[in-house]
């Protein structure tokens, strides 16, 4: 069984602009199918210029899996880029949702 140190369970706030063709291809749906599998709360939202932006905050272990995830080339469409923030949670979300 291994240890978790206190910050893996630190909350954060994970901001992730993911550029590529990832809009109109079952991105979002994906990313908040593995954000709910990783217990987090937030929002993949589609920007105006082909952009989808991710939100998630909960555990630090978790919101890095899912950016691992999101750059692990597994996901629709095709991932080119993706550019991270971390901050504090704000504690503004609940569930995670597709917009």
């Amino acid at each position: 069984m291994s240890e978790t140190s206190p910050a893996d369970t630190d909350v954060v706030r994970l901001s992730a602009w993911v550029h590529g063709w990832v809009q109109g291809v079952g991105f979002r749906w994906w990313t908040r199918a593995r954000a709910l599998e990783l217990g987090l709360v937030g929002q993949a939202t589609n920007a105006s210029d082909g952009r989808v932006h991710v939100v998630a905050e909960g555990p630090r272990r978790a919101a890095a899996r899912l950016l691992d995830l999101l750059r692990s080339g597994d996901t629709p469409g095709r991932v080119d880029l993706v550019v991270e923030s971390w901050d504090a949670p704000r504690g503004d979300l609940t569930g995670f949702e597709e917009r």
